[in-house]
């Protein structure tokens, strides 16, 4: 076991010497490889940088030789080069001195027909100068382009001015009146396009105006264009005006057949943005009332024929009494119709210029440059706006010398034409934005003076209404409505189409907090209470008129015609919810005036209806013989009742009562009154014997007496 033990470790010494032998042999050959390999690779790296020697020499020995060559090539082109760029500026030059022969056919003859070609002449001659100005400013050659160029912007000057001149014209009226016309059926409004220039000169002007702003350095342009297209629009204005006059003398219709009309500024469920104003409508009611004024408010004149219809119908008296004026004049337009189609001619010619305007300045947009364009456009509509204004100011100054005159039918004038201005004055505001204040104070200032002087006529009214003196001569003989009556309804009726403006005159003259914000609901109660002035300074004078009558009863039916007729005219109108606007009873305070009226006609019958009473009757018995003086008193009675029932009947058939339901209800109330009366007094003296001729006395049966009652208030009877 020992010998074993000892064995085993000498054999795996052994192995292991014989495993690194091994191993060393093979580093061996490996690093003999290697050792060969690098030879090699010192071999091959000698021969290649032998080879880039080599190479690198033979390089050299090339750009040696390139390099000198490249070189003079280089040279020979630059000197090519400088060559022709030399002779290009000989070129060059040598063409400014010939631009004055080259454009001078094109520049005598102008750009008419060749605006492109004879800009582009000029932009060679403005070269031109601006060469000899840096390069030979001493040079004869400056000098004749200058003069060249300066010939050719004023012949550029004068083709603006031509084409302007030639090609702007009046706008049409028709084809003004259907733009500024609307139409309220269609829920679309197609715009009416105002071209006042052709699309090809418009090009021109424009491509004319840049030029002369950008090389020209001219502004004179700018005053041309204003001048002549405020000529233009000056004369589409009056060519519309003439327009009015033409067809409205001849054929009544004015109107372009887009146009709309509207009268009442109430507020409506669709108002239209351009109301106009119906002819001949204010113009009926000033006639009648300068008839009245004539007989009754000026004191000159005595009464008026006019009788008063059944129904007081209004619109029918109006109407004859229009009829009458036109059938006394032969048909033939008179004053009223001129004056008429002035005031429609004028509301026209307001929106006219609204519309005109908007598209001048549209225009004036594209041609003049952005800096001077309120400016210009400012001085373009003075002369059109003033010749409104000065016409504006010129029926102010009418208006006041006819309210001087006490014709207040003048302030039916200014309604129309106020309201007008006001409901447009926005649409004005906007389209003067940007002018002068002095151009945009011209219409409040209009608005104003129409406001002052209207509210005067308003004031100045219902101070006539309250002081026109009581003349006999003037009062109706038949104690019919009066005429001052007549002439205040009427007028206030006139006042319920233009309730806006009149309320807004009126507010105008306020200079109380409370007016500060002018409302429509204040402006109402203000014209409410101006109504009720009226309406109470009416009363008052028809009380006192009243009193020229001597006859109680005919005194009574004067004011009962009165009252009756104001109440039904109330009625019939809206005046009545205005009027109920500060007085709630003013419809019951009428009837009651009314009733007291008719009560006070109805005493008038004591004379007659007392001599059928039983006072001083005799007491008598059946059959008893009556004395003397008793027979009397029953004589005296039936003389009474007979001459008292002819008196009054023979008096009152002359009197009238217009309205046919007051008349039948008071003829019917006083036939039950004396009828019943009479019957109980014959009934009565049925059985009495007081006279040998009884027919002498019982003159006239109860069915006779109410057929003569039946006839009261009927002149015709």
């Amino acid at each position: 076991m020992g010998i074993l033990s000892r064995m085993i470790p000498t054999e795996d010494a052994s192995a292991r010497k014989r495993e690194i032998e091994e191993k060393l042999k093979q580093e061996q050959e490996t690093l003999s490889f290697i050792r060969e390999n690098l030879e090699k690779s010192d071999q091959l790296t000698k021969g290649m940088v032998s080879i880039l020697s080599s190479f690198e020499s033979r390089l050299m020995q090339l750009e040696n030789s390139i390099i000198p060559v490249h070189k003079q090539t280089e040279n020979l082109q630059r000197l090519q080069e400088n060559v022709d760029k030399t002779l290009s500026c000989m070129d060059h030059v040598i063409s400014y001195y010939h631009v004055a022969k080259d454009t001078d056919r094109i520049i005598r003859e102008g750009p008419t027909g060749r605006l492109d070609e004879y800009l582009a002449c000029i932009a060679k001659i403005q070269k031109a100068v601006e060469y000899f100005q840096d390069n030979n400013p001493d040079s004869p050659e400056l000098n004749t382009v200058k003069a060249r160029f300066e010939k050719g912007k004023e012949l550029l000057e004068a083709e603006f001015r031509n084409l302007l001149t030639r090609y702007s014209k009046p706008v049409p009226p028709i084809l003004i009146l259907d733009a500024i016309s609307v139409d309220e059926e269609l829920e679309v409004q197609e715009e009416v396009v105002l071209e006042h220039l052709p699309e090809a000169v418009l090009q021109d002007i424009i491509c004319i105006a840049g030029w002369l702003v950008e090389y020209g350095r001219n502004q004179d342009f700018m005053n041309v264009y204003f001048q002549i297209r405020s000529n233009q629009l000056d004369r589409s204005i009056k060519g519309l005006k003439e327009h009015f006059r033409k067809n409205s003398a001849s054929s009544g219709v004015p109107y372009s057949p887009a146009v709309q009309t509207k009268r009442k500024d109430t507020p409506t469920k669709k108002v239209p943005k351009r109301p106009v104003y119906i002819p001949g409508t204010i113009r009926k009611a000033q006639n009648l009332l300068k008839q009245y004024s004539q007989h009754g408010l000026d004191g000159k004149k005595g009464g008026s024929n006019l009788t008063p219809l059944e129904g007081y119908d209004h619109d029918l008296r109006v109407k004859l009494m229009t009829d009458a004026l036109t059938e006394k004049h032969g048909g033939a337009a008179g004053k009223d119709d001129v004056l008429d189609i002035e005031i429609d001619s004028y509301i026209h010619c307001i929106s006219a210029f609204v519309k005109l305007a908007q598209s001048e300045y549209a225009l004036l947009l594209e041609i003049i440059p952005e800096h001077h364009q309120k400016k210009t456009f400012d001085s373009l509509i003075q002369e059109a706006l003033d010749n409104l204004m000065l016409e504006g100011d010129n029926i102010v100054s009418a208006a006041r010398r006819a309210i001087m005159r006490h014709d207040y039918s003048a302030v039916l004038t200014i309604f129309p034409i106020l309201r007008h201005l006001k409901m447009n004055k926005s649409e004005f505001d906007s389209t003067l934005q940007g002018t002068a204040a002095s151009t945009k104070n011209k219409l409040p200032t209009l608005i104003t003076s129409m406001e002052t002087i209207g509210a005067k006529a308003l004031e100045e009214f219902a101070d006539s209404i309250k002081n026109d003196p009581d003349k006999e001569y003037n009062m109706p003989k038949d104690g019919t409505v009066h005429e001052l009556t007549s002439n205040a309804i009427l007028f206030l009726q006139q006042l319920l189409d233009f309730q806006e403006t009149a309320g807004a005159m009126l507010a105008s003259q306020e200079s109380s907090s409370s007016a500060s914000s002018y409302t429509s609901e204040f402006n109402k109660r203000l014209l409410s209470t101006y109504i009720c002035k009226v309406l109470g300074n009416l009363q008052l004078n028809l009380l006192s008129k009243s009193k020229v009558y001597e006859d109680a009863a005919l005194r009574a039916i004067f004011l009962h015609n009165n009252y009756n007729y104001i109440l039904k005219s109330l009625e019939k109108s809206e005046l009545i919810q205005l009027v109920t606007v500060t007085q709630k009873r003013a419809e019951s305070l009428y009837r009651e005036l009314i009733e007291q009226q008719i009560i006070s006609y109805k005493s008038s019958w004591f004379k007659v209806t007392e001599h059928l009473s039983e006072k001083n009757m005799p007491v008598f018995q059946p059959g008893t013989k009556l004395k003397d003086k008793e027979r009397q008193i029953i004589k005296d009675k039936f003389k009474g009742f007979n001459d008292g029932l002819e008196e009054l009947c023979k008096t009152q058939k002359g009197w009238a009562i217009p309205d046919k339901e007051q008349r039948d209800f008071i003829r019917r109330s006083q036939k039950t009154v004396v009828s019943e009366a009479y019957r109980a007094f014959l009934q009565r003296c049925a059985n009495i014997s007081f006279t040998k001729n009884p027919e002498k006395y019982h003159k006239y049966h109860p069915e006779h007496v109410e057929q003569m009652i039946e006839k009261l208030f009927d002149t015709s009877a």
